[in-house]
């Protein structure tokens, strides 16, 4: 998890020195390398790459793409560190929506634990005037479309992982082709490897993502996702010359306080279903 959380960080790092390239562009260029890399391997793997279960790849692949979409944009517009931490609303509307999808109910306790963190992400608002509300609520909508996107994952336990990880390539590609041809920005010098680099990490991060949930409980890997803000934070305050202000790391600490108490809260609960099935 902590190679996938660097390689997510390195990809973050590298989109905001593309401010130049349209947000359609950049989704467009990472899906490439990573559908040519993803078939590959399914090809040697022998493992049928289209799937069983079209329906909730296509609705994973479009959900997905919108979500990143909207990312690559609000890291391109506003502090890495904000666009980030706006991210992170995203297991909550993941067990929201759960809800509707498989049936699992939301908890007053989990109601109370999104409160705040969303109360963080207004206190991150107001601590810049660099976090404008209409990029802050282009944030939420992107974590809302990733809470879809992770449902229709778990829809697709039976499906082999790589599948599900072409899936969205699959479907953003051709939408992001169909974008690009009319905001298209020629790369110039070192954007081409830039964008090649977002491709290549993006699959290295996504693969490795994958092995910690199959190899350890999601609730003891799932929490060093949230190391990647603090290399958001590095990144801004190095990098770009914005230094968050007091206000602000309080916004980001209740806004990870709120995702990971409620990360603790379903372990807790998974255990207690154990205890009464045993």
């Amino acid at each position: 998890m902590l190679i996938s959380v660097g390689c997510f960080a390195g990809v973050n790092l590298m989109i905001k020195f593309l401010p130049n390239i349209p947000a359609t562009e950049l989704v467009l260029f990472r899906s490439i390398i990573t559908l040519l890399i993803s078939y590959v391997l399914l090809r040697r793997r022998k493992i049928n790459p289209w799937g069983n279960d079209k329906k909730w790849l296509l609705i994973r692949g479009i959900a997905g793409t919108t979500a990143l979409t909207i990312f690559f944009y609000t890291i391109q517009k506003m502090p890495l560190s904000a666009a980030v931490t706006i991210q992170y609303l995203s297991p909550f509307f993941t067990a929201f929506i759960a809800g509707f999808l498989l049936g699992e109910k939301t908890r007053w306790a989990q109601w109370g634990f999104f409160v705040l963190s969303f109360a963080g992400i207004v206190i991150v608002k107001g601590s810049s005037a660099q976090i404008p509300t209409d990029l802050l609520m282009l944030g939420v909508v992107s974590s809302i479309f990733s809470g879809l996107a992770y449902n229709a994952i778990r829809k697709l336990k039976d499906e082999a992982p790589l599948v599900v990880v072409m899936y969205f390539p699959l479907v953003a590609t051709p939408v992001m082709i169909g974008f690009s041809l009319f905001h298209w920005t020629t790369p110039v010098g070192i954007e081409w490897l830039l964008l090649i680099a977002v491709g290549v990490l993006t699959q290295f991060a996504q693969v490795y993502m994958t092995k910690s949930y199959q190899t350890s409980e999601v609730n003891t890997v799932a929490p060093l996702k949230y190391i990647g803000v603090i290399f958001a934070l590095t990144w801004d305050i190095l990098l770009f010359d914005f230094v968050p202000n007091g206000t602000m790391f309080l916004g980001i600490a209740m806004v990870i306080g709120g995702v990971l108490l409620n990360l603790q809260y379903k372990a807790r609960l998974a255990k207690q279903r154990t205890r009464k099935a045993t």
